[in-house]
């Protein structure tokens, strides 16, 4: 969920877009982009869920995967969410055959991946970017 605020002075507007969930939704191909360029940084990763909203297995992952996101307070994972149905440049450029599919980047290249809503799997997907 984001939330926009506005702030104004005599001389100045800012327009603030805040993201207050962990987990951030990407809808263009140009965030899609940016945000798995985002694990440039050496140690750094991107990990994004695909799902889809009639998805039965993925309504059942999402909040495990959002709950996780919420507990990394390491700032060495980046969370991110594409829903297929709505972002399908983003879900064909990924090579998307099934849902949920989670896929792990590191400066802009998928370094892992799992299939499924398997939350031990998730769960270690997620710690391997912690280990390397």
């Amino acid at each position: 969920m984001r939330s926009a605020s506005t702030f104004n002075n005599s001389s100045h507007s800012i327009h603030l877009l805040i993201n207050t969930m962990s987990v951030a939704s990407l809808c263009t191909l140009e965030e899609f982009h940016s945000a798995i360029g985002q694990g440039s940084e050496a140690d750094s990763f991107a990990i994004v869920d695909f799902s889809a909203t009639w998805c039965g297995p993925c309504k059942v992952i999402s909040p495990i995967f959002e709950k996780l996101a919420s507990e990394d307070q390491t700032g060495k994972v980046k969370y991110y969410k594409v829903d297929v149905d709505e972002a399908r440049e983003i879900a064909s450029e990924a090579g998307i055959s099934a849902m949920p599919t989670f896929i792990v980047y590191k400066k802009g290249s998928p370094v892992d991946s799992l299939k499924g809503a398997s939350q031990p799997g998730l769960t270690q997907l997620i710690a391997k970017c912690h280990q390397n």
